[in-house]
């Protein structure tokens, strides 16, 4: 198991950011592993059923009439699809993360029919995204992608930024992760850029910032 906790700079209470980074690393490369294990053990027929719509205590951070940002699942990352046909069936606007290039930031734009990938392209990071014409706008809460979380929902990201800095941006929004059970990890290298999230759902669990 890789040790998750690089040395603590005292002045700040963090931890130290090149041994931060290298940890990072680490833990990235183990808990992608357990992903992946985890999502091929799954027969597909189960696949469809998990976390096919957010069980009601998440669904009242999302109420009818706010707009909602999803991602659109890549490889092994918890499915997020379910969610977001249930949310346009009952209420709320939908939205994906769009860039304009790899060296843009990341913004989300209105996803009007989440049944159909068709009408998404393929965006400069090879993930689909709404095309260029759709709305933007700000969600009032964004559904995450993880490679690991915390009890406490501290987050590990990919490791490009683009979530912790949308969402210094916009400190109003609601953060939710979605997640395997495999990805929890006792604990996490935090740095102050680093956002916590208010909850993160799991298959059988749901997890609270301040629980």
């Amino acid at each position: 198991m890789v040790d998750p906790s690089p040395p603590i700079d005292p002045a700040t209470g963090e931890a130290r950011a090149g041994d931060a980074a290298a940890a990072k690393a680490a833990l990235r490369q183990h808990f992608r592993q357990l992903r992946s294990e985890h999502v091929k053990a799954l027969p597909q027929t189960l696949r469809a059923l998990i976390l096919n719509r957010p069980p009601a205590p998440i669904a009242t951070m999302l109420p009818e009439g706010s707009t909602v940002g999803l991602y659109h699942p890549a490889g092994a990352e918890a499915p997020a699809l379910g969610w977001a046909r249930w949310l346009s069936e009952n209420g709320r606007r939908i939205a994906l993360p769009f860039f304009a290039a790899r060296d843009a930031a990341m913004e989300f734009r209105t996803w009007s029919n989440p049944w159909d990938d068709e009408a998404l392209e393929v965006g400069p990071w090879r993930t689909l995204q709404p095309s260029s014409p759709e709305e933007r706008v700000i969600p009032d809460a964004v559904i995450v992608p993880l490679v690991a979380f915390t009890a406490d929902c501290h987050r590990l990201g990919q490791g490009g930024g683009h979530y912790d800095r949308w969402l210094a941006a916009n400190p109003d929004a609601i953060a939710i992760g979605l997640a395997w059970d495999c990805q929890l990890a006792e604990e996490l290298p935090v740095e102050a850029h680093d956002q916590p999230l208010a909850a993160v759902v799991t298959p059988t669990r749901i997890y609270k910032a301040h629980d």
